[in-house]
């Protein structure tokens, strides 16, 4: 997931040790995998991309897209405004999401801190639930689990997602990968009944393995870099059920 204080080459480094290598029998892919036929596609930006051009995004097939909003519980992204409305203007359905820091701060206060900065919800089929991005450590490569044990980290993703079910009456899709789901959550299967799974699994022609619980994937993000700005990603159906997602129906 793009973050706004680190190079995206440290984030290729660090996803590419934890779910999939960077070529496919010596060549990189170019195109979106098999699993994109009929499938929407769409991208998520952070402040990396700056003030994004969405109608030229729209003409390249993008229909929907995830806007960082924020990280911890004082970092709100300085092009939120710009993203999140000016996709929606240009008819993309949008969502937000936050990129947790758990060592820094309770989940419910960084989910509080989301929901004033952008992360709120409205089922009007154009709002994409709020996602919240939990992933290796981009700030210490020593504690990628940053320094919680495995139960505390299951405590501190509880409270993020009840204080967001209480504050916009969604659960937040998770975004993560397997390897680092069964590695600092110790593979629980106490999110999957009630939370979308969105996979980071690059450079593939399938999204492989799910994180523990989960058996289907609601987004994937294939690649971190492509025809659309920022990530590139799928959603695990038609546009008409993209919407129907969206509206929590």
């Amino acid at each position: 997931m793009a973050r706004d204080r680190k190079p995206s080459r440290h984030r290729a480094r660090v996803l590419a040790a934890s779910v999939a290598a960077l070529t496919v029998g010596g060549t990189a892919l170019a195109e979106t995998p098999a699993a994109a036929a009929s499938r929407p596609k769409g991208h998520d930006v952070s402040s990396h991309q700056k003030n994004v051009d969405w109608q030229r995004a729209k003409s390249k097939g993008a229909r929907f897209v995830y806007v960082k909003a924020t990280e911890s519980h004082t970092y709100r992204n300085p092009y939120f405004n710009q993203q999140y409305n000016g996709s929606r203007g240009a008819g993309l359905i949008r969502g937000a999401y936050h990129f947790a820091l758990p060592n820094k701060s309770s989940g419910k206060t960084q989910a509080a801190h989301f929901v004033r900065n952008g992360g709120g919800w409205t089922a009007d089929g154009w709002t994409l639930p709020p996602a919240l991005d939990i992933e290796y450590n981009p700030y210490d490569k020593d504690h990628k689990c940053y320094g919680l044990t495995r139960s505390k980290m299951v405590s501190w993703i509880k409270a993020f997602s009840g204080e967001v079910k209480r504050l916009t009456g969604r659960r937040p899709v998770i975004y993560t990968t397997a390897h680092w789901w069964n590695t600092c959550t110790g593979g629980s299967r106490a999110f999957a009944a009630n939370h979308a799974l969105w996979v980071a699994r690059y450079n593939s022609t399938s999204a492989g393995t799910l994180p523990a619980g989960w058996s289907m994937w609601t987004f994937w993000q294939y690649d971190n870099g492509g025809s659309l700005p920022g990530d590139q990603n799928l959603f695990n159906g038609s546009l008409s059920q993209l919407r129907k997602f969206a509206r929590g129906s």
